[in-house]
């Protein structure tokens, strides 16, 4: 895909996402890499719902800006991914309602924070981590997501919001909303002992689809 029409995408499928309501204000970002090494990134105080393909931040190799508005104060959290995540080529990160508040329980397993619900959810999110809470733009959520070592293609910065990384822009966006709509289910359910899947039901997802799970189990 050229340049232009990454440009277009990320404003084509960022609109969407506003306007759904899955990141309000000017909250949210969206990176995609380039085959040159650098990446293109929506600017700072932008709103994903209004975006100008012209205007988007393009980066360098190096991470320093090339070209267009001044870049989202998110830069160290995806170049991080970039960096820990060689399958990663897109990465979308968003402030939705329910899965912000699936970051502030106290039962939440760091390693796996939604049990196996859907079939859905495994195959297009695989496990999310939490990664605890550091103040939007702080370089040290670096380190917190270089510490997962690439096992993990969608993360929850705590009190703060999902990142979910993907092989395209459509396929972190997608990922992105069954990640969502799956921390919905479980505060629909929590309280209610619901019937998760069974570790036979996840073995047979993963040897059907290739789904690659870390190697840990929600408590």
């Amino acid at each position: 895909m050229s340049e232009t029409r990454i440009r277009e995408e990320i404003c084509r499928l960022g609109r969407s996402l506003f306007e759904r309501g899955l990141t309000p204000g000017s909250s949210g970002n969206i990176s995609v890499k380039l085959d040159d090494g650098g990446w293109l990134v929506t600017p700072t105080n932008a709103s994903l719902g209004f975006l100008d393909p012209a205007r988007m931040s393009r980066l360098g190799p190096d991470g320093r800006l090339v070209s267009g508005d001044a870049p989202t104060k998110e830069v160290p959290l995806h170049t991080a991914l970039y960096q820990s995540r060689d399958a990663a080529r897109a990465i979308v990160h968003l402030h939705s309602t329910h899965s912000v508040a699936l970051s502030m329980l106290p039962e939440i397993n760091p390693r796996a924070v939604l049990p196996p619900m859907t079939p859905y959810y495994l195959m297009k999110c695989g496990q999310t981590a939490l990664v605890p809470y550091y103040r939007p733009g702080d370089p040290d959520v670096a380190d917190a997501i270089k510490g997962l070592a690439g096992k993990y293609s969608s993360v929850l910065l705590a009190n703060h919001g999902p990142v979910v990384s993907g092989d395209t822009l459509e396929a972190a966006v997608f990922a992105m909303e069954e990640l969502e709509e799956t921390a919905k289910l479980y505060l629909l359910l929590r309280g209610l002992n619901p019937r998760y899947l069974s570790p036979e039901q996840v073995k047979d997802l993963a040897d059907v689809f290739g789904v690659a799970l870390p190697e840990h189990h929600h408590d």
